[in-house]
């Protein structure tokens, strides 16, 4: 929850990655709090009302893959949400003149993007394959397997566009972007 709040300031891709481990981790215990409680949660060492605070936190994302049917696979509709305004915001930046930089690094980024797509099958937004595709990665580094130098290359050109994605989100959440010619 703490981490979760700090990234959504900092760092709404980073926000959205945390989001979708967040779903998993609850997905491994089952979606079950007690079992959430006596084999996770209890390995952090928080003053008791912060972990009360925690508990309800994961207790209400519970709650939410449940009535929103992710108990099995998906993502939130909270998450989703923030996704679909990020790739709103991709596309208002590579329409724009005024954000030369950011187009040129999606102009670079567009191969892997393409090919993602088409490995992958399905119809998520341009945003969505590069979260997919670095989220991807991160669970291939947890479980210490092996990430080829192309797709090294392709993840850093993906972050640093996501970095810079995030840099302009909050930007137009703070001041706004001026998009006008």
């Amino acid at each position: 929850m703490y981490i979760s709040q700090q990234l959504r300031k900092q760092n709404i891709a980073e926000y959205v990655l945390y989001m979708w481990q967040v779903e998993d981790i609850l997905r491994a215990y089952d979606c079950n709090l007690s079992r959430l409680r006596r084999e996770y949660l209890s390995r952090f060492d928080y003053p008791q009302e912060e972990m009360e605070d925690l508990t309800d936190w994961y207790a209400d994302l519970i709650r939410m893959l449940t009535q929103e049917g992710c108990r099995e696979k998906g993502h939130l509709q909270i998450n989703k949400i923030v996704v679909q305004d990020l790739n709103d915001l991709h596309l208002r930046l590579i329409d724009s003149s005024k954000f030369p930089f950011y187009r040129a690094e999606y102009y670079k980024v567009l191969p892997f993007i393409v090919e993602l797509r088409r490995r992958g099958g399905e119809a998520a937004n341009e945003i969505e394959t590069c979260l997919n595709a670095l989220y991807g990665v991160m669970m291939l580094r947890l479980q210490k397997k092996t990430v080829s130098p192309d797709t090294t290359h392709a993840i850093n050109e993906i972050s640093t566009l996501m970095g810079m994605l995030s840099d302009y989100y909050q930007k137009d959440k703070a001041e706004g972007l001026d998009f006008d010619e």
